[in-house]
């Protein structure tokens, strides 16, 4: 077997942007998957310009336009009395940042890097449980659960969540936030007496509870996700999330809420977990990378994107250090990467649990939220131009983030109402 230059592990969406992203160097890459073939589980994916931009120098963008939607904005209304909150204008914001806000299936975003990792020559593996890694003298090494070996100069561990790599760095566990997410894709020819401007990405935010819904395949399809914290989990309980706990959250939410429930997925649901943040990514010439690193809460809908952003910059960093006689100083890139990485995505993450509380408020809180909320300019982008701009290869290149308004300042308002 031949020796690549790097070795990925996971074949998600993440570990075959990276890959994709280091062939493009003119590295051979070896991308190792668990399962019997690679495919992707889930439901819609929320493409944020940061991203855009990256498939549009990867070739890839007009393909993702295609099997996306290009929506013309977002908005946020309460899920008590559906009112709006606040709302962006996506096509504003396009040309604020030069490249589109997209909504994509997750399927069809993974079959997309799928397919440009086959042209570009990576070879891919399936039936490879990763179970150890270790550095070596020729660089870093794999081992499989059936006992092969694969050695490469460097390997990416973009095994998910429950990373065997994130071991050799950190001894933690997952973190659970009590909250239970719920999807569901429907045709839009099944929505006929339930009608949806697909034009929009709508997230409705409640007490404990939020929901979201998009369109999706060209507006073939409505995206829906239903998201509460479980009382169960909160209670200590071994199984939580259940049905029962779905309809019991959303049963005081207005009509355009409550409508959306039956149409999810009822015999599965995905528990909500996310991981503190570290800042140290590599160890030797394993580095980590997507959810091995970084797994987020979903509330700033980040988490693929900042996956293919780690394969993004360490592949630019790569090219930086690739001499003239073809040895590429593996040492200094993974020493960059680790640099800048780390402490954008501890910003993703710590700011996604914020607003997850923010989202879940109740009472006098909620009202102050919503009082806060209202105020917003619809063309102010302060809390979007730290993440929506073009992503940082260097720590100096990190925007600022966004300032902190306290719910408080809107006591008075409250008051007055």
């Amino acid at each position: 077997m031949n020796t690549p230059d790097v070795i990925v592990v996971g074949g998600g969406i993440g570990g075959l942007s990276a890959a994709f992203a280091l062939t493009r160097q003119g590295l051979t890459v070896r991308v190792l998957e668990r399962s019997a073939e690679f495919g992707e589980v889930g439901a819609g994916l929320q493409l944020a310009p940061n991203c855009t931009r990256i498939l549009n120098e990867y070739g890839l963008l007009d393909e993702a336009k295609s099997l996306g939607v290009v929506p013309t904005s977002m908005v946020m209304r309460d899920a008590v009395d559906a009112s709006e909150l606040t709302k962006l204008d996506l096509t504003d914001l396009e040309r604020r940042y030069g490249f589109p806000y997209l909504v994509i299936h997750r399927s069809d975003l993974h079959g997309l890097f799928l397919r440009a990792c086959e042209r570009a020559g990576v070879e891919l593996v399936t039936d490879a449980r990763a179970v150890a890694y270790d550095n070596s003298d020729a660089g870093a090494q794999v081992r499989l659960s059936n006992g092969d070996v694969h050695v490469a100069g460097v390997v990416i561990a973009a095994d998910g969540l429950h990373s065997v790599a994130r071991k050799l760095l950190v001894d933690d566990e997952p973190v659970s936030s009590a909250y239970v997410a719920y999807r569901g894709t429907v045709p839009v020819t099944e929505l006929a007496d339930r009608p949806v401007d697909l034009s929009e990405v709508v997230v409705y935010v409640g007490p404990g509870h939020h929901f979201v819904h998009y369109g999706l395949r060209g507006g073939e399809m409505l995206n829906q996700v239903a998201v509460f914290e479980s009382p169960k989990a909160i209670a200590g309980e071994e199984d939580w999330g259940t049905p029962d706990e779905l309809d019991a959250a959303f049963a005081d939410s207005c009509s355009e809420v409550r409508e959306g429930i039956p149409y999810m997925w009822r015999d599965k649901w995905w528990r909500m977990y996310d991981r503190d943040p570290i800042m140290t990514w590599v160890s030797g010439r394993i580095a980590l990378l997507g959810d091995a690193a970084h797994p987020p809460l979903q509330y700033m809908a980040q988490g693929a994107i900042m996956a293919i952003e780690d394969g993004w910059v360490l592949a630019e960093h790569v090219a930086r250090l690739h001499g003239a006689d073809g040895v590429i100083d593996w040492d200094a890139a993974l020493a960059a990467y680790e640099a800048v990485r780390p402490e954008h995505c501890r910003r993703v993450l710590t700011t996604a649990r914020v607003w997850g509380e923010l989202w879940h408020l109740d009472g006098t809180p909620r009202q102050q939220r919503n009082v806060l909320l209202r105020a917003r300019d619809a063309y102010d982008y302060t809390y979007t131009d730290w993440i929506y701009g073009p992503t940082a290869l260097v720590p100096e290149d990190e925007p600022p983030l966004y300032p902190i308004v306290p719910l408080a300042s809107a006591a008075e308002l409250v008051e007055n109402r």
